[in-house]
């Protein structure tokens, strides 16, 4: 079953126009929300932001979010979904293909769910990652369907034998291709700031909760790409990796080359944060 528009339906019978904005442009925005034990991890979270996306390139949401947190939880109980994702998208709807906005058309919501283990192995062992060049639009903030500059980057990973792209700007590092990047050294940690360059990644603002709780320090600040060569520890945030280490960069190890002692203390927390959801 999946949810297309306001009601749940087989997906064999869900219609796909070919003159749907978000197909023909990407016009639209999604959202991925983590499901733990059948049940939906900081849901309103990742709501709040499918609202402020939307709202952020003036499509308005054809209902209210509480019937859409009501649809997702049916999403969950129909599908018997345990551990997985929720992929949730909006497009502005079906008009004849003209780049301005149509004077007349209907939003639509599709939602279906994707089941999905923990990745274990990547949070125990760790991944290895690049660096490449930031070539996507400047409003990264809003989780819009233009997704083919961190396709490009993901891709340029997975053909070096890496698992993630860590991306940077004129020379400033800001985030993975589709994670939320932290470097450690010397006991405090570093991330980009929440402005317009990064996604405001949910797992990430549960990280930074969590680093306060546990004592530690984090500066949000824009930092060098280098500084990743001298980094002591470096993860990455997501809502489908949670936080997973970075145990090489370009080759090069990180620290130890294997997962360091901060990272861990975070992965532990972040187990306790999940058992209580």
């Amino acid at each position: 079953m999946i949810l297309f528009d306001n009601q749940l339906i087989e997906r064999k019978n869900a219609p796909v126009d070919i003159e749907d904005r978000g197909y023909q442009f990407g016009d639209g925005v999604y959202e991925v929300i983590r499901v733990y034990g059948s049940k939906p991890f900081y849901m309103q979270a990742h709501l709040d932001r499918f609202a402020r996306s939307a709202h952020e390139i003036r499509l308005e949401l054809p209902y209210g979010l509480d019937i859409l947190e009501d649809h997702l939880k049916a999403l969950i109980e129909q599908n018997n979904l345990v551990d997985g994702n929720i992929y949730l998208q909006l497009s502005r709807g079906v008009a004849p293909r003209s780049h301005p906005f149509p004077a007349q058309a209907t939003p639509i919501i599709v939602a279906y769910v994707i089941p999905a283990p923990r990745p274990l192995q990547a949070l125990k062992q760790g991944v290895h990652a690049i660096t490449t060049e930031d070539i996507r639009w400047l409003r990264c903030d809003i989780k819009s369907l233009n997704l083919l500059g961190a396709v490009l980057a993901k891709q340029e990973a997975v053909d070096r034998n890496a698992q993630e792209a860590i991306l940077h700007r004129d020379g400033i590092l800001t985030e993975g291709s589709a994670t939320n990047v932290f470097i450690v050294k010397d006991g405090t940690l570093y991330t980009h700031p929440a402005n317009n360059l990064i996604l405001h990644g949910i797992t990430r603002a549960v990280t930074l909760t969590l680093i306060a709780q546990e004592g530690l320090q984090c500066i949000e600040r824009p930092v060098a790409i280098d500084v990743i060569r001298d980094a002591d520890e470096i993860f990455l945030t997501g809502t489908t990796v949670e936080v997973t280490p970075v145990t090489h960069v370009n080759g090069h190890e990180i620290g130890t080359g294997k997962p360091g002692p901060i990272t861990k203390q975070l992965q532990q927390a972040f187990e306790q944060l999940i058992a209580q959801s």
